[in-house]
């Protein structure tokens, strides 16, 4: 699974669509088959969304 990102042509701009999307494939072919839309996100967001969904956590460093 991963994040889709996909700019907002039509809106404002630095603003994009994001989902998270299953790869698979069927008879050979690879698909993607979309598990959660969520919606009209900024710039800023993306890394926080792909960080909640990574696979291998980031680790906090405390001082």
């Amino acid at each position: 699974m991963f994040i889709k990102v996909v700019p907002n042509r039509k809106g404002q701009a630095g603003t994009y669509y994001c989902s998270l999307v299953e790869s698979y494939r069927e008879d050979g072919k690879v698909k993607h088959r979309t598990i959660r839309s969520f919606g009209l996100l900024t710039e800023e967001q993306i890394p926080y969304l792909k960080a909640m969904y990574a696979k291998h956590k980031p680790r906090l460093v405390y001082d």
